[in-house]
């Protein structure tokens, strides 16, 4: 009666307990199930937004495209305003210059000498120029040169500033090495004095216990 009655409580434990598992395995599969929908959710409003940024960018790449065409279409407006200007004071330069030749033709003669002149003048003033520009080529040489020179001046420096910074190290180095050596022979020392007291010490406890024996003997 009673191993019946505790094999039947068993029976129902356990299947209260695969139950209660069960349950659990449910609950747990539904939070995964809600979570697998949350990151859906969270993945189709981020290619929502993906999609917007995507749609704005080529937005605004037309409208640049666009921007950039007007912008040529205005300069190329303004290049032909300037061409027709061109063509305008080319066409009234040439007429002037009719009109000129035209009243200068009885005049060629003694002109001609004139011209002459402004023409040597003009041979000195473009050698004059040849020598203010070769003079500035020349200034530009010597600028480079001393530029030269300085680097040269700031690279032996540097090297200066490197042997010092070098035998400063070395100095610092010895240094150093003597410190070391100096903590050495000091704990050298204390090492000595430590055994020094060592053997104080055992001298002393010697010397008592010889006193205690012989204090021992007169007893």
């Amino acid at each position: 009666m009673i191993a019946s009655e505790l094999k039947s409580r068993n029976l129902l434990s356990k299947r209260y307990k695969e139950e209660e598992r069960e349950r659990k395995r449910e609950r747990k599969g539904e939070r995964e199930r809600e979570r697998a929908e949350e990151r859906e959710r969270k993945r189709e409003r981020k290619e929502e937004r993906e999609k917007g940024r995507e749609r704005e960018r080529k937005r605004e790449i037309e409208r640049k495209r666009e921007r950039e065409e007007e912008r040529e279409r205005e300069e190329e407006r303004e290049r032909e305003k300037g061409r027709e200007r061109e063509r305008k004071r080319e066409i009234e330069r040439k007429r002037e210059r009719e009109e000129e030749r035209d009243r200068e033709e009885e005049r060629e003669r003694g002109r001609e000498r004139e011209r002459e002149k402004g023409r040597e003048r003009e041979e000195e003033r473009e050698r004059e120029e040849e020598r203010d520009r070769e003079e500035e080529r020349e200034r530009g040489r010597e600028r480079e040169r001393e530029k030269g020179r300085e680097r040269e001046e700031e690279r032996e420096r540097e090297e200066e500033r490197e042997r010092k910074r070098e035998r400063k190290e070395e100095r610092e180095r010895k240094r150093e090495i003597e410190r070391k050596r100096e903590r050495e022979e000091e704990r050298e020392r204390e090492r000595k004095r430590e055994r020094e007291r060592e053997r104080k010490r055992e001298r002393e406890e010697e010397r008592d216990r010889e006193e205690e024996r012989e204090r021992g003997r007169e007893r």
